[in-house]
C-alpha cells in the first residue's frame, strides 16, 4: 500500500468584464469583449499554485505499515517498511518489525539480512545478536545460532532475553545441563525448571515436563503458570 501524494490545483478567479475607454474628444466609446476574447483573457490571468504534501518520512511509512499490519495486510505492511528503509536504511523500528515478519513467515534469507543490518545499526548490541541468533535457530542453523548467541554474551553477559533464548535452543537440542548453565545468571531456580518443563512439553515428553513443573512449584509454590501447565498435563 503506497500513499499517493495529493496534488491540489488552486485556480485564481479571472473575470472577463466590459472595459470602457475615453477618446480625446471626450466622446464615450464603449466596447464589449466577445466570448472568445473573454475566454482568452481568463486563461492569461488564471494562476495555478502547486500545493504539495510534506515529504514522507521513514516514520510516516512506519506508522502506515503498523496500521496495515494491525489489519492483517502483511504485504502492504512489508512494502511500507521497505519504503521507510529506502529513506533511512538504519531506521531501527522498521528493521525490527520487518525482520520479525520475515522470521515469522520463514523467509529466513531475507530475515537474516534484515537482522544483520539491525545488528550493525545498533552497533553490535546484545539485542541485535539475540535477534540474529534466534533467526538462525528458527532456520535450523544451530551452529551459527550458537556462535551468534556466544558473541552476544561477550557483549552483555547478563542479557536476559539472549540467555533465555539460548537456553531454550540448547534444551530443545537435548542439552539440558548446558541450558541450565545458560539460564543460571538471570533466572531463578523455579524459572529454570519451568522453562525446561515447557521445552519438554513442546517435545511431547509429558513425564519429564510434569517432573520439571513439580520442581518449579517446589521452589516457588506461588508460580501460577506452573500450576496451570501442570494441571493440563494431569
Amino acid at each position: 500500500m503506497r500513499k499517493s501524494a495529493i496534488i491540489i490545483l488552486l485556480t485564481g478567479a479571472a473575470m472577463a468584464a466590459a472595459t470602457g475607454c475615453s477618446s480625446d474628444n471626450k466622446q464615450a466609446s464603449n466596447q464589449t469583449l466577445t466570448a472568445h476574447e473573454a475566454d482568452k483573457l481568463s486563461a492569461q490571468r488564471a494562476t495555478f499554485s502547486h500545493v504539495q504534501d510534506p515529504p514522507l518520512t521513514a516514520d510516516t511509512h512506519f506508522a502506515t505499515a503498523q496500521l496495515a499490519e494491525s489489519q492483517g495486510a502483511d504485504d502492504a505492511a512489508e512494502a511500507q517498511y521497505q519504503e521507510a528503509l529506502k529513506i533511512d536504511p538504519k531506521h531501527l523500528p522498521s528493521l525490527f518489525r520487518l525482520g520479525m515478519m520475515y522470521t515469522h513467515e520463514k523467509k529466513y534469507p531475507e530475515a537474516e539480512a534484515l537482522w544483520t543490518r539491525y545488528l550493525r545499526a545498533t552497533d553490535h548490541s546484545a539485542s541485535g545478536y539475540n535477534n540474529l541468533a534466534f533467526c538462525y535457530d528458527q532456520a535450523g542453523d544451530y551452529k551459527k545460532a550458537e556462535e551468534t548467541y556466544q558473541d552476544g554474551l561477550q557483549k552483555d553477559p547478563k542479557n536476559v532475553q539472549l540467555r533465555v533464548n539460548y537456553g531454550v535452543m540448547l534444551a530443545r537440542l537435548d542439552q539440558p545441563d548446558a541450558a541450565i548453565e545458560a539460564w543460571k545468571p538471570v533466572l531463578s531456580e523455579a524459572e529454570i525448571h519451568y522453562n525446561l518443563a515447557s521445552v519438554y512439553e513442546s517435545k511431547g515428553r509429558k513425564t519429564d515436563a510434569r517432573y520439571e513443573y513439580q520442581k518449579a512449584l517446589a521452589s516457588d509454590p506461588k508460580m501460577n503458570d506452573a500450576k496451570l501447565r501442570l494441571a493440563k498435563l494431569d
